[in-house]
């Protein structure tokens, strides 16, 4: 399989699996903390190029400990995920700029962790990618039920006797690993474009949850093979050019949930009164 195959099946898995969790990002609105994932994992990233081993497993060291302080910070009094996330995002990438700085000679630019380099994946890549899209699919498909309650109704499923933490931290820990799979494909900053613009889109245009959970991963994966595809024939960032696609996704999702709200006028506007049939006056 050469470079450009290996990219576009690896932009499909990718992207897949991205919009699927995104849709859990979107409804449960985490975005925010996917945002703050993204950039905080950075660091992790950087020390594992620095010592020569995988990126994205120095990437998944660093989320779940930040998966980890979040929660811990979360229940410190007065304080909140919200919160923690914000001091993570800006301490985490302010870490990773010291390190890149402190250790010199790293064999991966570092350019490739912030805007991705879906061109140099490799099969470890893709097969990691495809594990967590498939482990997402299982656990929205085993736990689908409970998901949709505590996304839609928390004080109900706490009522009706759930816990909520182990759906929250299963919640949190697949956005984790979707981050880390999404980082060759769109680097730590345009990492959250691929998850949560996809899933927006689908919350538009998508009747119900269950088919949000379709339109996502097909808008993902769509948006990382016209990426690859635009990076090829323009030659611009692979990278950049996903999270553009993705999120001109969300515009056009946008702008047809705006059309379908407008008035369009009809006989009666323009003064021609619409005259009913006779079954329709004698229903009356």
């Amino acid at each position: 399989m050469g470079y450009f195959e290996r990219a576009m099946l690896a932009a499909t898995i990718i992207g897949a699996g991205a919009g699927l969790v995104g849709v859990l990002v979107v409804l449960r609105r985490r975005t925010f903390f996917a945002q703050a994932l993204t950039h905080a994992t950075f660091p992790g990233a950087v020390a594992a190029a620095a010592l020569g081993v995988s990126v994205p497993l120095g990437a998944a060291v660093a989320a779940i400990a930040i998966v980890a302080a979040v929660t811990a910070i979360g229940r410190v009094r007065r304080q909140g995920p919200q919160v923690a996330a914000g001091i993570l995002l800006t301490g985490g990438f302010a870490l990773g700029m010291l390190l890149q700085a402190l250790v010199p000679g790293i064999p991966i630019r570092t350019e490739s962790f912030l805007v991705g380099s879906i061109l140099t994946v490799s099969d470890g890549d893709i097969l990691l990618a495809g594990t967590v899209a498939a482990v997402a699919l299982a656990a929205v498909v085993l736990f689908g039920k409970e998901l949709a309650f505590s996304t839609f109704d928390r004080s109900g499923y706490r009522a009706a006797g759930y816990r909520e933490w182990p759906v929250e931290v299963l919640v949190l820990v697949l956005i984790a690993a979707s981050v880390v799979t999404s980082l060759p494909a769109v680097g730590a900053i345009l990492a959250i474009a691929l998850i949560a613009a996809p899933a927006a889109a689908a919350r538009i245009v998508a009747p119900s949850f269950r088919a949000m959970l379709v339109v996502a991963p097909l808008l993902g994966a769509a948006s990382g093979v016209l990426g690859v595809l635009a990076s090829r024939t323009f030659a611009i960032a692979a990278g950049p050019a996903i999270a553009l696609i993705a999120t001109g996704f969300f515009a056009l999702a946008l702008l047809a949930g705006r059309l379908r709200r407008v008035p369009w006028k009809g006989p009666a506007a323009s003064g021609i009164e619409r005259i009913r049939p006779p079954e329709e006056v004698r229903g009356t």
